[in-house]
């Protein structure tokens, strides 16, 4: 286990002079404090998320809400379809005891429509320390879309299946680089426990190659996620897990400089997959994918063409079409080694306010190998606002 997150904060240490990676899809409606806000997208959507100066002695409530429903309808053997609807809400107290401490405490509740009872219902606790361009984060991190994986390395659908993250979390972010390493410990083991404990984390980041002031933004990025299943001190027997992804490739994006709300974005990653266990498990060892995307955003809509390749690749964390071996119920022990499929994706957001914002995607997909097209379709509406509720600096302390 220390071999693990020493492994993974190593990494980190090697890319602290890199660029946050940019999420592969525009999802500034799901990671930023302001949903509805209209601003520039840039390749650091992770510096548009991150919380505004505040006041030492700042007490605050704040209240997030996600409403979400996505219908799959996949017919085959790497996943089927199933439809997402529900509702998530996160109220909480914040609280500044310093300028740069950011204490955040509440309740977070999960109703699955069709379902008389609650999903989830946890408490909810964040730290988090910002100091110049760093931020370091304890309790629960900034989750999912917030790291800026594309969909081979992290399902997009994690938004909704897992909506929190515990562990401990740094970011680092400034006008051209940036980096985010996390730690997400998804599940405690105690002595004779009869399960193995469970831990993912990563890192993502890139560097941007051209200036501010350059009609064409590049930037390289490098993506890397590590999950592992083990323990020694539960009553079963079985062999620990440990497997990584990383990506890698090119980003750009071209800015029509007569049109202001139009511009054009192209990504090419590379993909790997390995399987690092004393014991496998798995149908593969090893693996590799080829990503592409090509995207056309407008005042009106975002387009995006992605086209997937790949050659054994497995990602615990990753999207369930990106996948060389079957997620499905109906057919569990289905593997396709070479796997190929096209996205389209026509997708808007709908501002309500800066507080709100509600996003709306179609995406077909097309399997070459079995020749036919299925579809995915959402709509999310996003709410994030906080209120002042006083400044309790001046007033005196009771006890010790």
């Amino acid at each position: 286990m220390r071999n693990y997150l020493l492994n993974i904060l190593a990494v980190g240490g090697l890319l602290v002079s890199t660029h946050a990676a940019q999420a592969q899809l525009d999802n500034r409606a799901f990671t930023n404090t302001e949903p509805g806000k209209k601003s520039e997208f840039t390749f650091n959507q992770q510096a548009s998320s991150s919380e505004e100066e505040n006041t030492a002695g700042d007490l605050r409530l704040s209240v997030r809400s996600f409403t979400f429903f996505k219908d799959n309808e996949y017919f085959n053997r790497i996943i089927e379809g199933y439809t997402l609807f529900g509702t998530q809400l996160n109220p909480q107290l914040v609280y500044y005891p310093t300028a740069n401490l950011r204490l955040e405490g509440g309740v977070f509740l999960w109703k699955d429509f069709g379902n008389a009872r609650l999903r989830q219902v946890r408490p909810t606790f964040r730290a988090t320390y910002t100091k110049g361009n760093s931020e370091f984060i304890f309790g629960n991190i900034r989750p999912h879309l917030n790291h800026g994986y594309i969909e081979p390395l992290f399902n997009f659908e994690r938004v909704i299946l897992k909506p929190l993250e515990e562990g401990l979390q740094y970011r680092y972010v400034s006008d051209r680089v940036g980096l985010d390493v996390w730690v997400d410990w998804q599940r405690q083991q105690y002595r004779y426990s009869n399960y193995q404990e469970e831990i993912a984390g990563g890192l993502s980041g890139s560097v941007r190659l051209t200036g501010a002031s350059s009609p064409v933004t590049v930037s390289l990025p490098l993506q890397f996620t590590a999950t592992h299943w083990g323990g020694q001190i539960d009553t079963i027997d079985r062999p620990l897990q440990t497997l990584f992804n990383v990506a890698t490739g090119v980003e750009a994006r071209y800015q029509l400089p007569t049109h202001p709300t139009t511009a054009f974005r192209v990504q090419a990653y590379g993909t790997g997959y390995y399987d690092k266990s004393f014991a496998y498990q798995l149908p593969y060892r090893r693996g590799n994918g080829l990503y592409l995307n090509a995207t056309a955003e407008t005042r009106y809509l975002n387009l995006m063409l992605s086209y997937w390749q790949g050659q054994r690749f497995l990602s615990p964390l990753g999207g369930d079409l990106y996948q060389s071996a079957s997620r499905s119920v109906g057919s569990p022990t289905y593997i396709e080694p070479h796997r190929r499929i096209l996205i389209l994706r026509l997708m808007r957001d709908f501002s309500l306010g800066e507080a709100a914002a509600i996003t709306v995607r179609v995406e077909p997909v097309h399997d070459f190998k079995e020749k036919k097209t299925d579809f995915a379709a959402g709509i999310y509406l996003n709410f994030r606002q906080e209120w002042l509720l006083g400044n309790i600096s001046r007033r005196e302390r009771v006890g010790k």
